[in-house]
């Protein structure tokens, strides 16, 4: 269970890495909804180069939490063998959040809750929309 929990928590971190990388000047970008759903080995992440952090990394909307990802320390998670999901909220959720929260949790003294938050994104096994 605790691998389990760990897994999830690299994977999420992983995703926000990604799409830190693809952010840029994309601020006009409209978000389609408040999270994405992605899966490794299955879904989107399917392509042989194609894991969950190559997709977000890919796409303007997951900046946020690419970011986070970095920060946490958890790119090589999403990267491992899987299946599993994450339910990556896109730039658009954290911009709903009280002002300074995405600031306060990417500081390095808040690494651990950060982590945290990040493992509640992430489940094992691929879970499909219509589930």
């Amino acid at each position: 269970m605790h691998r389990s929990r760990t897994v999830v928590a690299l994977a999420a971190a992983a995703t926000l890495a990604l799409t830190a990388a693809a952010c840029g000047d994309d601020d006009d970008v409209a978000a389609s909804g408040d999270t994405t759903e992605t899966t490794a080995a299955g879904g989107m992440a399917e392509a042989e180069s194609n894991t969950i952090v190559d997709v977000a990394a890919g796409n303007g909307d997951f900046c946020t939490l690419v970011t986070a990802v970095t920060t946490a320390e958890l790119q090589d998670a999403l990267s491992s063998e899987g299946p599993f999901t994450v339910f990556a909220p896109t730039n658009a959720a954290s911009d709903v959040l009280p002002e300074g929260t995405v600031d306060t949790l990417l500081e390095e003294e808040n690494r651990e809750q950060l982590t945290a938050i990040l493992a509640y994104h992430v489940v094992p096994g691929a879970v499909m929309t219509t589930a």
